[in-house]
């Protein structure tokens, strides 16, 4: 029996579904923050003292952090300025896919109701040759994954 093929990190895709033009917009150089974690209760059980019972209560999501080379124009940052500016969440839902050699997906995480929280633009600085590196970091009720 052959043994499924590991999955390189460093090809992979953002789409943004709900904004219009964001299809051009969504290079990124990196993702992260696809965790969840249940959490749990404690209960004390009655005359039990040598340990607790951990009960589940519900998931918790990790923001998305998403960087790039910032770019001159952009229909996601203009939806993450229009969101700071007026505090008007608009979500929208993104697909992060993993790709194989014929940049076709192999794995999608789903996320659901997505929104910008924090946009990070780096330090500029004239002793060094880097690119500006922006950081965009969007809240989510919840994902799901789907394989191909």
């Amino acid at each position: 029996m052959s043994r499924p093929p590991l999955l390189p990190a460093f090809h992979f895709k953002v789409e943004f579904l709900g904004l219009d033009g964001a299809d051009i917009d969504t290079r990124f150089q990196s993702v992260s923050g696809l965790n969840a974690t249940i959490e749990t209760d404690a209960i004390a059980e009655g005359g039990e003292n040598r340990f607790k019972h951990q009960v589940p209560k519900g998931a918790t999501y990790s923001d998305l952090v998403l960087k790039r080379g910032m770019v001159t124009s952009s229909t996601v940052i203009e939806w993450v300025r229009r969101t700071i500016d007026t505090l008007e969440i608009q979500p929208t839902d993104i697909n992060v896919s993993l790709l194989n050699d014929r940049h076709e997906p192999v794995m999608t995480w789903q996320i659901k109701h997505a929104w910008p929280k924090k946009w990070t633009v780096a330090d500029f600085n004239a002793e060094s040759s880097a690119i500006v590196i922006e950081t965009l970091e969007l809240g989510y009720r919840h994902f799901t994954v789907a394989t191909t």
